[in-house]
């Protein structure tokens, strides 16, 4: 009982999805002695669902989140999962399978009214009893009801993405990484590793083209559909471990996590390119503009995210369906920094 209230008071503590999503893996792994729990995200691209890993826990080892790296694969087809597609479709609490070696394999989708996008997979080596179904099902409830909690205070009501009042919460916490990791000098390494090749933090800008046209046209309940559903390509087009968030209006704004400026360059252009080739109700075609930028703790987060906005403006002025990198730019002299301080920079 102990242990059960101290994996509540933790799971309640936080703030943050991530650390939820780990704080609920490591109760029901301890607790029900499972030997794997992941969280998984089902994505729906194209009218096709997919289930994407995005933390996990093995028996004897730490909860840790999982970095998806192949940036071409959205994930494992539902259909690859029987067990869960028909939980799904038929709206149940969950799932239980078990294979030929007598492992069982759970799976409790988090409804969130008639909708889920987050699901537990628990492998058991042996059959859950009734008491481990029904402390696991406790664990689900408590974290079930808190993302709800979380999502109201951090989620835009139209998309369900983040909003813009957790930005700055979020940006804070991707500065004091990349603080850690210029601060880093692995033993015996030679020299510093090349601006391309060295992982970094990075911030994108992304705008609707032509989104006042959309709205004058087709009306504004034709506006949100295509709001939420560039919402649905932002979220299966980048990476578990990135966060994205509707700033307002048609403008939305990523954090990626570590990777390489080329690396980066692929995840944002497949984003760009997945709404290009979508057809959108009524609509029809949609492109966006998108302007990116590293971020650096040596600036400030009102200078970041101006960068972005000046690689931003820079695309859209010269065509649309574009994707920039305000230091290439700057380099290439097509953007000039003319003054700056703290607070604010001139082009």
């Amino acid at each position: 009982m102990d242990s059960l209230l101290k994996h509540m008071v933790d799971m309640t503590g936080h703030r943050d999805h991530t650390m939820l999503d780990i704080s609920v893996i490591s109760a029901v792994q301890e607790l029900a002695r499972a030997s794997q729990v992941r969280v998984l995200t089902l994505a729906t691209v194209r009218g096709k669902t997919f289930v994407r890993p995005r933390t996990i826990i093995c028996a004897g080892e730490a909860a840790r989140m999982v970095d998806t790296t192949d940036l071409h694969n959205p994930g494992e087809p539902i259909e690859n999962i029987p067990a869960l597609a028909e939980c799904l479709a038929n709206h149940e609490s969950g799932a239980d399978v078990a294979n030929e070696a007598g492992e069982h394999t759970l799976w409790l989708p988090i409804w969130l009214g008639d909708k889920a996008d987050t699901c537990l997979e628990i492998v058991n080596p042996t059959p859950y009893t009734s008491d481990t179904i029904h402390v696991i099902g406790g664990i689900v409830s408590v974290y079930r009801n808190f993302q709800n909690l979380l999502d109201y205070s951090e989620r835009d009501s139209l998309t369900g993405l983040l909003n813009r009042k957790t930005f700055d919460d979020q940006l804070a916490k991707m500065l004091a990484a990349s603080t850690e990791q210029d601060a880093l000098t692995l033993p015996g390494e030679p020299e510093r590793r090349s601006h391309h090749e060295q992982e970094k933090q990075w911030l994108a800008v992304v705008d609707v083209d032509h989104f006042k046209h959309v709205n004058d046209r087709f009306g504004h309940l034709y506006g949100d559909e295509v709001l939420i559903l560039i919402a649905n390509l932002l979220t299966s087009s980048f990476r578990a471990q990135d966060r994205v968030f509707r700033f307002g209006g048609e403008e939305f704004v990523v954090l990626l996590r570590s990777t390489t400026l080329d690396n980066a360059k692929k995840i944002i252009d497949r984003f760009r390119m997945n709404v290009a080739s979508h057809d959108f109700p009524q609509v029809g075609k949609v492109t966006v503009s998108v302007g990116f930028v590293s971020i650096s703790a040596l600036e400030a987060p009102v200078i970041i995210l101006g960068h972005a906005d000046q690689a931003l403006y820079y695309a859209k002025s010269h065509g649309r369906n574009l994707a920039c990198h305000y230091d290439e730019l700057v380099d290439g002299g097509m953007l000039q920094a003319i003054e700056s301080n703290d607070t604010a920079e001139f082009f």
